[in-house]
Parts: structure tokens; C-alpha cells; sequence
């Protein structure tokens, strides 16, 4: 696991945010077998950069599991960018900062909370955390008000979190009808510099956040599927031939489709095991799984786009 400190350059291409596949036992622990598989599947593709956080179900993960996984991460290959995410309460993550602090991430992801929060109260919990587990974080922002009710409070809290090098990145996933048009992250854009801004909602908008907003790079969770037809798309933006990315991008729709429709890591954590990439075993409460019609749904798109990469 890479443990240089995170850098602009490390936003830039590809973050797969993978499922946590899991032993299909009563325990239904960490199956870090398959998790090891799916991994070095994803590195076959040339991608070296993971994030594990909702579509891993880390919001519903024990403090026993959690540690697990922490130590599965650190003895991946020291040149892949390994971050786990923690929260999303404040009393989860100063639960979590002791584990974090022993074992010397780069960063870690905090999970947005939709508790009572303010800009000001998250700013100190944020902080705190920090410091307790001596870790810079990478602020996930999934709707307007994941930093507060007043956005323009939240956005600055952003900038001076950044400034303070508490905060070294930013994954963006706030879902707009159309991406062209969105005032929060050109006001977002304005106060903070945005090489260290992913776009945090896989395929459906990236070419338009690369484009129309400049970002460096996006996360992917159906690129977990296939992992050359993602790189084939960052490629093909980072050359400049959009019309070409959005060809690519547009293949994996159908699965995006579902994983909107059903729940997006609810759908990826079948749709790994349904292409064969590895075992993801069962889903963790509070969901339940896919039912036969939806599975066979499921396992039809993820099968095509596989054999697309």
C-alpha cells in the first residue's frame, strides 16, 4: 500500500470503489480471498488506485471487521493508492480514529452523515478526528447540504479544511439531471482548486465532469466489471476525443441503469459475482438481495459489458 502523502496526481485517471466481498456464512465476514481476486483484477487493467467505502458497505461494517479490512489494505502492493473510508457519525469515527492511527493511511474517505450537522460543529468534529487519528481525509460530498444546510458555510469549510491540509481531496457525487448545469460545484470550483476534486459518480457523468469542468479523474464502481473499458474512456478523454469517450461511456448505461433503479451497491455487488470477477458472497443487513427476475436482469448487463472490456 502506497503511504507517500495524497497529491493532486493522484486524482488524476481512474479510483475504483469496489465492493467488500463477504463469506456467505452466518458470519458473512470479509472474504479477503475474493477480495484479493477482485482487486487484482481491476490492477490487470492498469488501474492502482482504491477507495473502499458505500459500495463496500463500510456504513454497516464492525469495529472487528473494520480493522480486518484495514490490515487486508495495508499489505497490498506498496505502488497502489489503498484508502479506506470511516464514519459516518462522529462517535463512529473517533471510534475508528485509534485503528486508523496505527496503521498509517495516506488518507482516509468520510462517509457523508445525514444526522443533525452544521458547517461549524462538522468543521471541529472533522478536526478532531484528525488529529485522534493522525490521518488527512477526503471529504464525500453526495448532496448540497452533506457539509450543512447553508451551502455557501459548507463550501468554505471545504476551502479552509484544504487549506489547512486536513482535507487532501474531494470525491464529488452530487447527481444532477444534466452535469453541464450545476451551480453548487461551480461555486465549489471557485473556492477550492479542482485537481483535487473527482468526480465521485462513476461513468453516467464523466465525460462532462472531464470536459465541461475540468476534473482529474472519477471513481468507478462498474468499472469494477470492466476495468479496460473504463481506462479505455479516460484514455480516450485525456486525448481529447469526446465523441469517442461517450461512445464507451454510454456501454455501461445499462448496468448504470439498474444500479439506479435497485440500489447502486446493491446491483454492483451482484453484478461482480453474476460476470464472473469474483465471489462477493452475500449483502450485509440492512438490504436484502435482488430478486430472481432482477438478478437475471442484472447478470445479463453485467456479462455484456464485460465482454465489451
Amino acid at each position: 500500500m502506497k503511504r507517500t502523502p495524497v497529491g493532486p496526481e493522484d486524482f488524476r485517471g481512474v479510483i475504483a470503489v469496489p465492493p467488500l466481498p463477504r463469506h456467505d456464512d452466518p458470519s458473512r465476514t470479509p472474504n479477503f480471498g475474493e477480495a484479493d481476486r477482485l482487486v487484482r483484477h481491476l490492477n490487470a487493467a492498469g488501474i492502482t488506485r482504491f477507495m473502499f467505502g458505500g459500495n463496500a458497505f463500510f456504513y454497516h461494517v464492525t469495529l472487528h471487521d473494520y480493522a480486518a479490512a484495514l490490515d487486508w489494505m495495508t499489505g497490498l502492493p506498496d505502488d497502489w493508492w489503498v484508502l479506506p473510508s470511516a464514519g459516518p457519525s462522529y462517535g463512529r469515527l473517533m471510534d475508528q480514529a485509534s485503528l486508523l492511527r496505527a496503521r498509517r493511511f495516506p488518507a482516509v474517505m468520510l462517509l457523508p452523515c445525514a444526522d443533525p450537522r452544521d458547517a461549524a460543529g462538522l468543521g471541529r468534529g472533522i478536526r478532531e478526528f484528525a488529529e485522534a487519528s493522525a490521518t488527512p481525509v477526503i471529504l464525500y460530498l453526495k448532496a448540497e447540504d452533506t457539509l450543512g444546510p447553508d451551502r455557501q458555510q459548507g463550501v468554505e469549510l471545504a476551502g479552509r479544511l484544504l487549506e489547512e491540509g486536513i482535507c487532501v481531496g474531494i470525491k464529488y457525487a452530487v447527481v444532477r439531471e444534466d452535469p453541464r448545469v450545476d451551480p453548487y460545484l461551480e461555486r465549489l470550483l471557485s473556492r477550492v482548486d479542482r485537481s483535487r476534486v473527482a468526480s465521485g459518480i462513476g461513468e453516467r457523468p464523466a465525460v462532462v465532469h472531464l470536459q465541461r469542468w475540468g476534473l482529474p479523474g472519477y471513481t468507478t464502481g462498474s468499472g469494477c466489471v470492466a476495468p479496460t473499458l473504463t481506462q479505455r474512456l479516460y484514455c480516450l478523454a485525456m486525448e481529447g476525443l469526446w465523441d469517442k469517450a461517450e461512445a464507451v461511456r454510454e456501454k455501461f448505461l445499462v448496468l448504470e441503469d439498474l444500479r439506479d433503479a435497485w440500489n447502486p451497491a446493491k446491483v454492483l455487488h451482484h453484478a461482480v459475482s453474476l460476470s464472473g470477477v469474483a465471489e462477493t458472497g452475500p449483502l450485509c443487513p440492512f438490504l436484502s438481495a435482488l430478486d430472481p427476475e432482477q438478478l437475471e436482469r442484472v447478470g445479463m448487463a453485467a456479462r455484456n459489458l464485460a465482454d465489451e472490456s
